[in-house]
């Protein structure tokens, strides 16, 4: 009787070993998934008191701007999904996935726009097919001063599955976050049309720097 007992206390105690061991493991599931934090080492981190807030998608946007010797173009590109850390009050990391299949050019019209946006979707640009998304991860922010809605801030941005540092002011003001980013799009292996990699390019000359204006609403 008394083998018994000692029997069944044995296999209580493994039970609750297992039982306590799958709760933290969904705990931490279910952490990451909650914010969207993958937990690959160098990615932004956020402590037990940060909160995460899901962006408002219809009032955030990404606008580019390209220029070439001949003039200009400019559009926009949607954003899938993003989330801002909070600590204090204060913005602490953040993650912003762009869907890249989603790129138009605002300053054309009819099949001028149409072949430029095809053009864009490409491999000479952006490879949409095999690249649908690019990202911007912010992995540290720090307020410029005391009072100021202004922030420095370090991330990486990922095109082409190729991540680069950067660097860059933010704004947040009325809920909404703005930042102003200039690109060297050659180091994301967009090399069409650039005066770094080509000859005698004359009047097809594309700039290697392009700007994005970023607007997040939380």
């Amino acid at each position: 009787c008394n083998k018994i007992i000692i029997q069944n206390n044995m296999k209580t105690i493994k039970i609750s070993i297992a039982l306590i061991v799958a709760t933290l493991f969904s705990i931490n599931s279910f952490a990451c998934k909650t914010c969207g934090c993958s937990a690959k080492k160098n990615n932004h981190s956020h402590s037990e008191n940060g909160i995460s807030i899901e962006i408002n998608e219809d009032e955030s946007y990404v606008k580019w701007l390209a220029k070439k010797v001949t003039g200009s173009h400019e559009g926009y590109v949607s954003i899938k999904d993003a989330h801002l850390h909070f600590e204090n009050d204060l913005l602490s990391g953040g993650t912003i996935i762009i869907d890249m299949q989603t790129i138009n050019c605002t300053d054309l019209e009819g099949e001028a726009k149409k072949n430029l946006e095809t053009h864009l979707f490409s491999n000479d640009f952006f490879g949409v097919k095999k690249f649908p998304t690019a990202s911007l991860e912010i992995l540290k922010a720090k307020k410029i001063k005391k009072n100021s809605n202004k922030y420095n801030i370090s991330a990486t941005i990922e095109i082409k599955e190729i991540k680069k540092n950067i660097e860059f002011i933010a704004v947040l003001e009325n809920g909404k976050a703005t930042a102003e980013l200039v690109l060297d799009r050659t180091k994301f292996d967009v090399r069409y049309g650039s005066g770094s990699f080509f000859e005698n390019l004359g009047d097809n000359l594309i700039y290697d720097d392009f700007n994005l204006s970023v607007v997040i609403a939380y």
